[in-house]
This record gives structure tokens, sequence and C-alpha cells, in this order.
């Protein structure tokens, strides 16, 4: 019965882990075959997260968004915001600077929605905005497949030094401090600002 229970809570730490994403009750018992009940589930969570706390682990799993995740302990952010720090000044591509300036003015916003705003997929600037930590995921709509939504984070706030949303510039304006912050990183990083979006740079300034 021990040796269950601890290949239950490795099955859900390594799937929680893997994860970009919250991870939901509904995915987890999917994967796994178990049968948990949210209460069950919790359980286990609290078992994993004591054997985090008990060994002084610097994370611990959170429900948010409606599943489960890591994060670092509070006292680490310090440290965790210098090490993203170089991923969040990385260049942003045309496309980015446009979904990001549609989160910020219409989240939560769903990628369906900021297909229409848009014209054109958003996934790839969706996931590469998460990787900088610009955006996050703010919940589910009530819509047919309860599609994730998004918003902004306190990173997006920080890099253009706005104290809340409240500050936040009309949309013309916003996008003209993008384009400006884009300029900038072209010129730093010693390339055109003609370069284009995503789909046109050289491999090595992909990130994967």
């Amino acid at each position: 019965m021990q040796q269950q229970r601890q290949q239950q809570l490795r099955s859900l730490e390594a799937l929680i882990f893997a994860s970009e994403e919250p991870v939901n009750l509904q995915t987890l018992c999917q994967i796994t075959g178990l049968k948990l009940t949210p209460r069950e589930l919790q359980d286990l969570i609290d078992a994993l997260n004591g054997e985090y706390e008990a060994t002084g682990r610097t994370f611990r799993i959170h429900a948010i968004a409606g599943g489960y995740r890591f994060l670092t302990l509070p006292e680490f952010g310090d440290l965790v915001r210098q090490l993203l720090a170089p991923v969040i000044q990385r260049r942003l591509s045309q496309s980015m600077l446009e979904v990001l300036s549609v989160v910020a003015w219409h989240q939560p916003v769903t990628k369906g929605e900021i297909l229409q705003i848009r014209g054109t997929s958003p996934d790839y600037s969706i996931d590469r905005l998460l990787e900088r930590g610009l955006v996050e995921v703010r919940g589910r709509a009530d819509s047919p497949g309860r599609p994730l939504q998004y918003g902004t984070t306190a990173a997006f706030l920080d890099l253009f030094h706005l104290t809340s949303l409240k500050n936040l510039p009309k949309l013309r304006e916003i996008k003209e401090i993008l384009q400006e912050h884009e300029e900038r990183q072209y010129l730093a990083e010693g390339v055109s600002p003609e370069a284009g979006d995503e789909n046109e740079l050289p491999r090595t300034e992909r990130i994967e």
C-alpha cells in the first residue's frame, strides 16, 4: 500500500514538474489512470509539499488557474528575477509586440479572442511572452472548451514603469512604447529594425 502511494506521489510530481501550464485534476487522472477526488488529490499534493518542506526545498506545488504547478518560494524571488532578466530583455518580434498590446488592453483574453482582433494565430507569440514572464495564465473562460485566459504580469508593469494597469497608456501609445523598446533592443544587438517578425529570424535568434 505504501509503495502504491509513493508511485502515485511520484507520478503526480513528474507531470506537474514537466508541464509549462497548471495541470488540472482531469488531466492528471486521465494520464495516470488514477481515480481521484479533488480532496484526495489535494491530500497527495499536501504530502509532496510536506516532503519539500522537510527537506528544505526551495519550491512548492500551488493550486493556480484551475490546476497545479511548481512555484519558487517568495524569498528566492529576487534570485529568480535576476536569472530571468536576460530572457525578459531579449528582442521582441513585431507580432509579439502586437499580441502583448492586445493582452494588455483586453485582459483577461483568450487566444481565440486575440485571433479575432489580429487576424493571425497568436500561439507562437503567447508561448514566447509566457517564457519571458510578460504574460501569464489568468484562468479559463466560461465559453465552450473553457480556453485559457491570459493577462500581463508584474514584469510587464516593471518593464514600462507602471504602478498598475490603471496607468496603462492608450493603445496607440503603448504600441509606440513597445516599438521603441524593440528598436533599442535591435540597436543594442546591432540588428536592423526592419528584420521582420519571428518567422524571418535566423535560427540562432530564436528561443525554442
